[in-house]
């Protein structure tokens, strides 16, 4: 008796490797190889920072998520990649 091996695809969401700001827009380069970008003014805490304020873009949650301490704010990975973005 012979039967098939049916291999389920797994997908994995790709995490962040590095992200820095650039002007008013925030660069995230992902596992997979690419680099994506949004501009800071979709998001309303990002829209009211300095540009020095943006720049202090932190990895967290094991490339997860970005986060600005001092202002308080978290964006996920899978959510940019998704173009799920706070409208102003």
């Amino acid at each position: 008796m012979s039967g098939a091996v049916i291999e389920k695809e797994t997908s994995v969401e790709p995490a962040a490797i590095n992200a820095w700001a650039e002007g008013r827009r925030i660069f995230v380069e992902l596992t997979d190889g690419r680099i994506t970008s949004f501009p800071a003014d979709r998001f309303r805490l990002l829209k009211a920072a300095s540009d020095d304020q943006l720049k202090k873009v932190e990895l967290r949650l094991n490339g997860y998520a970005l986060r600005w301490e001092k202002l308080d704010e978290d964006i996920t990975i899978p959510g940019i990649v998704a173009g799920k973005f706070e409208l102003p």
